[in-house]
């Protein structure tokens, strides 16, 4: 492992007004948002749409890294490697690396990740081809007596042993442990379950020798479930989310990124910037947005290359937002498309 060289990575992710464009969904998932809006599912779409968001005018502005999926970063861009259009605009590459979550023998409703079979093989080629981060996905689901201690144990060394293969092979490891909003538990619920799950987390990434500051933490949100039935300001989010990770992760750890997961565009923005606005943190504070920066450009491309350059305003203003909640300036005018011209300006 080379210290220096994961270091530079992790500094450059977490550079200032920056955050991370998360287009790793894999072919099923895309595919589906994909059906929804009329979008046929080819090789050939995807490689449009994901080259659409990489070529963005602009994007480098407020956007540090992008996670890809494996068919992406195989793919061309004007006839270049995808790493190589991104690191032209300074753009750092990442690659999703986990093979997606099975079913949980003997618990119902739970699920633990793979993907660790022939990964140190696969952490080579990747590099090899350009990536200079990994990211690897444990879910969680909350409900009664959910999650499990099987659980939190299984997804927890598997996050352990992927990042440390990860920095054996001179990649920053993203780890990604996300407690879902599907259900109707409360933010007092929420946040009981991920100081469990971090904790765990924690404890293995260290049984496993993982370095703490050669590492970033992509974590979601304290939020109370879809479902549930009261309603929590966004100062309450932010007070929540920072009292958890206070209590469950170390200083040592140079960033947190916050994953959007499930939540609308703005409300997660709003969430952000909460978040970014209660004061010090011992952590540089970023997002790792999927949907929540892409939804909007994606809906209006609908799979035609004559909305190119509309998909691409949407996405610029989306990455503006969150560059804005970094410093906790980001309010609804910047959502008002008569201001949007005004906000972009003085950005």
């Amino acid at each position: 492992m080379n210290d220096d060289t994961l270091k530079s990575t992790v500094a450059a992710l977490l550079a200032p007004r920056k955050g991370i464009l998360a287009a790793d969904e894999s072919t099923k998932t895309i595919g589906k948002r994909f059906a929804a809006l009329g979008i046929a599912s080819t090789e050939e779409t995807r490689r449009a749409y994901r080259a659409l968001l990489f070529t963005t005018p602009g994007l480098e502005e407020h956007i540090s890294g992008c996670i890809l999926f494996d068919e992406t970063i195989h793919q061309k861009i004007a006839g270049k490697p995808v790493a190589s259009a991104l690191e032209r605009k300074g753009i750092i590459t990442g690659i999703k690396v986990d093979h997606g979550p099975i079913a949980l023998p003997g618990s119902a409703g739970e699920t633990f990740t793979v993907g660790i079979e022939g990964l140190r093989e696969r952490l080579s080629e990747y590099r090899n081809m350009g990536a200079r981060f990994t990211k690897w996905r444990a879910v969680f689901a909350m409900g009664k007596n959910l999650p499990t201690p099987a659980c939190i144990d299984a997804n927890a060394c598997a996050l352990a042993l992927f990042a440390s293969l990860s920095q054996e092979a001179g990649l920053v490891p993203l780890v990604e442990p996300e407690v879902l909003m599907d259900g109707s538990h409360s933010l007092e619920e929420c946040g009981t379950s991920m100081r469990k799950v971090l904790g765990a987390v924690f404890s293995r990434l260290d049984t496993y020798h993982v370095s703490p500051q050669h590492m970033i933490l992509k974590t979601a949100m304290v939020l109370p479930g879809k479902d549930f039935p009261g309603m929590v300001s966004d100062s309450e989010v932010a007070e929540a989310t920072l009292s958890c990770l206070n209590d469950s992760v170390p200083k040592s750890v140079p960033g947190i990124v916050f994953l959007s997961g499930g939540q609308e565009e703005i409300p997660a923005t709003q969430h952000l910037n909460a978040i970014c606005s209660a004061g010090a943190s011992p952590w540089t504070l970023s997002f790792s947005f999927g949907r929540a920066l892409q939804n909007r450009a994606m809906r209006v491309w609908a799979g035609s290359a004559g909305n190119v350059v509309a998909a691409h305003a949407a996405l610029q203003h989306r990455a503006l937002c969150n560059g804005l909640a970094l410093e906790g300036r980001y309010n609804e005018q910047a959502e008002d498309p008569a201001t949007q011209a005004l906000v972009h300006a003085h950005a």
